[in-house]
């Protein structure tokens, strides 16, 4: 087996076991991102730094002072800020702007002993589900629909190069990050694992931000192992995050187990909507048997408020937008426009022009919602209003767990579906965080497990919730289903 190939975990103990070196693993990766350029899923290549990261532990298991993470290359989605690499979150606005700091995250995952592959392609600051929106054009998914046709396919969003590239085998694992679900359903959509913990686990220093309190990072990668493997460096508190929950990280890897015996797993009637495939229904109570072979119990649990979650969500997201991107203003950092016609040369001017030219469409959609629930005549009408069914939605969470340990829901509406396909109509683009949306309103930790494959051959998720700082709950329920689904279906390599 190639080593582009392999888990996290299975280089990891190969390096340590002396199969291969650290510079092995990094240039078959390097090699696998330059092969792999037609899906788009960097935006900065930068295999001198994975080569050095891994010159480095190759001294340091000579010298036997290896860090958990030494030889294992990754790929850094662009919305974390890197010290000296473009960091510029998919947006014309930030081309060019290299950081002289690293965030939390990543700066947590180089001292670990990690390389960095590259930057990986992302929708627009994070908006959007399908990484059309990024200026640096849309990534390409490494899987094919088995009808003899040859449509491009959308890797999901906003991580679509994160997804892409683990699934394509041009990352072992990747940084994501998920506000209403840009973690689970990439994941979904190609056939991998992605967790997003409970918000505030991850530092948000240093990452972009789309909506503050929503937006939390996470690991993506091939397994759930490799997963949490990840996660254990990328927690912990940050004294520079307000946000950072000050709380011992677990050693999940050591914890992971898939015996659920004694566990009782919600299944939430609400999340049973209209126009779902029969093939995600079949596939939930698929996953129920499941969980019921490794020894949970199925009960039955209500959600009422999950109807609004989605309307909640694109009402505070947009609002938290709109406050964070005023920021970019042509002054300080980034594009600059001085002037362009219809805008004029005062410094007002110079504002309109710089964001008209440096903003896509969605963002600016989204920005002019924002903006009009916070002002004045419609605040309390929207925006406060949201925040209080926000409150509802995470009540339903904590009344739900009296009676059971995590819940079970698929991850997304729909198998990946084409390029172009959904751009045209909002709403139906904003349809596919219906099942992910809810858990991040209430900050609760989730994850996505690859659980088979449709009649068109492309992946399906299903959903894990846990209780807040679960995520050992959430991991070993996905083991469990990942042990018992048995997935180990590739995308065909195309490119």
């Amino acid at each position: 087996m190639s080593l582009n190939l392999k888990t996290i975990a299975e280089l990891r103990d190969g390096f340590r076991a002396g199969e291969f070196s650290a510079r092995e693993i990094a240039a078959d990766f390097n090699a696998a991102v330059e092969a792999g350029r037609a899906l788009n899923a960097y935006t900065v290549e930068t295999p001198e730094l994975a080569l050095a990261a891994a010159d480095a532990a190759d001294a340091a298991r000579a010298g036997g002072e290896l860090k958990p993470l030494s030889g294992i290359p990754l790929g850094i989605k662009d919305l974390f800020a890197t010290e000296g690499v473009d960091s510029t979150a998919g947006s014309n606005i930030l081309k060019g702007f290299e950081p002289p700091y690293e965030s939390t995250v990543s700066g947590k995952l180089k001292a670990a002993g990690a390389g960095m592959l590259g930057k990986l392609n992302m929708d627009e600051f994070a908006m959007g589900s399908s990484n059309e929106t990024s200026a640096y054009g849309p990534v390409i998914s490494p899987w094919r629909r088995t009808d003899g046709g040859n449509t491009a396919l959308t890797p999901g969003g906003s991580s679509g190069g994160s997804a892409a590239a683990v699934a394509a085998g041009l990352a072992p694992g990747a940084t994501g990050t998920d506000t209403g679900g840009s973690i689970r359903q990439p994941a979904a959509f190609v056939g991998i694992c992605g967790i997003k913990p409970t918000y505030g686990r991850c530092s948000r220093w240093g990452i972009v931000a789309f909506a503050s309190s929503l937006d939390q990072a996470g690991p993506m990668a091939r397994t759930v192992r490799d997963c949490a493997i990840l996660l254990e460096t990328m927690s912990g508190f940050d004294p520079k995050d307000a946000t950072s929950l000050d709380v011992p990280v677990p050693q999940w890897e050591a914890g992971l187990s898939s015996n659920l015996k004694g566990k009782r797993v919600g299944i939430p009637t609400e999340y049973r909507i209209d126009g779902v495939p029969t093939e995600i229904d079949a596939l939930w109570e698929q996953g129920v048997e499941w969980l019921r072979d490794a020894g949970a119990e199925p009960v039955k649990i209500s959600l009422p408020h999950t109807r609004h979650a989605l309307p909640t969500y694109y009402i505070i997201a947009p609002a938290e937008a709109s406050s964070n991107l005023a920021r970019y203003d042509g002054v300080r950092y980034g594009l600059r426009v001085e002037s362009e016609a219809g805008h004029g040369t005062t410094l007002d001017g110079m504002y309109a022009a710089t964001r008209a030219r440096g903003f896509g469409a969605e963002v600016k959609r989204r920005i002019m919602i924002g903006t009009y629930v916070l002002s004045a005549g419609y605040y309390d009408a929207y925006f406060t209003k949201a925040q209080k069914v926000r409150t509802l939605i995470k009540r339903d969470f904590t009344t739900a767990f009296a009676d059971c340990d995590f819940i079970l829901t698929p991850t997304a509406p729909s198998a990946a579906f084409g390029l172009n396909e959904k751009m045209s109509d909002p709403l139906a683009m904003y349809l596919n965080d219906v099942f992910a949306v809810p858990a991040s309103l209430a900050g609760l930790p989730a994850m996505s497990v690859p659980g088979g494959l449709d009649g068109q051959g492309l992946p399906l998720g299903l959903h894990l919730i846990g209780r807040e700082l679960d995520e050992q709950g959430v991991l070993n329920a996905a083991l469990a289903v990942e042990e018992r689904a048995g997935f180990s279906a590739r995308a065909e390599k195309w490119w």
